[in-house]
């Protein structure tokens, strides 16, 4: 006998925030008629639709722009994230000794030293890569040697009294132990990726510098052509759903048949 829809686990977590979304984008559209709030202060769902259609490759060329620099920056924090941690889990002094300076960099607002790096970096796709790649690392570190070092003490122990050497003990124990937490760091790195893909943009958008969605959502500012600042936006917020999907994603394929984060529950 066939589950019902309501019932069904995967229908519903699909429907059930399109529904909520739907909802909202009805009210909004509705206040907006209603109020007669005039589209250079607050446009509707369907006038920010309309620019969309309209403006789709202005709009489209912006997106790409952004999202070369989102992934060459997820890319290379990956990389340098793994690589950082797999250093720092060869000793505890060199955690100790170089840990804090990955916190520096995530506490470092990058908004103050973007003017800087686009300064000492002629390329403009290069320094906004720079920018975003300081703000999105932090997580790949942080949960990757996490998982290097949350091992089960009594696996470690039966690797240690059959005399394994430490790449094995690091192969077979200690990087699938980790795979969880660096899955974990993946969803919140790629998000924040794109956030200082955006935010490199702007800043480099305010200089003059022609580049991406945020350069766009500037120019449409200082134009008064709101709807289209409202789509530009809409399309940074459906790539970073589309990003922490992707992740999920990947999480889910690699994870699914051994780890208990990703197996399914049957009732």
């Amino acid at each position: 006998m066939s589950t019902p829809l309501i019932q069904n686990e995967n229908f519903v977590k699909i429907a059930a925030p399109l529904a909520v979304g739907l909802l909202f984008l009805l009210l909004w559209e509705a206040a907006v008629v209603a109020m007669e709030v005039p589209r250079y202060i607050l446009p509707g769902p369907s006038a920010i639709f309309d620019s969309l259609v309209t403006d789709w490759r202005v709009l489209l060329a912006a997106l790409m722009i952004t999202l070369k620099v989102t992934f060459m920056a997820f890319a290379i924090s990956v990389i340098l994230g793994v690589a950082a941690s797999l250093l720092f889990v060869q000793s505890k002094w060199i955690e100790l000794s170089l840990f804090p300076y990955a916190v520096l960099m995530q506490v470092t607002p990058v908004v103050a030293i973007a003017p800087l790096i686009i300064i000492w970096i002629d390329d403009t796709t290069w320094a906004l890569t720079v920018c975003a790649v300081i703000i999105a690392i932090f997580p790949i570190i942080s949960n990757t040697t996490l998982g290097l070092r949350s091992v089960d003490p009594n696996l470690l122990s039966m690797f240690r009294m059959y005399r394994s050497s430490r790449w094995q003990e690091l192969i077979r124990l200690r990087i699938p132990g980790a795979l969880p937490y660096f899955f974990g760091g993946l969803r919140i790195s790629s998000g924040l990726a794109l956030i200082g893909a955006v935010v490199a943009e702007f800043v480099a958008g305010t200089g003059g510098a022609k580049a991406g969605l945020a350069y766009m959502i500037l120019q449409s500012g200082y134009n008064l052509q709101i709807p289209r600042m409202f789509a530009a936006l809409a399309l940074i917020t459906l790539t970073g759903i589309a990003l922490f999907a992707l992740m999920v994603w990947l999480s889910d394929r690699a994870l699914r048949n051994w780890h208990e984060s990703a197996l399914k529950v049957e009732h």
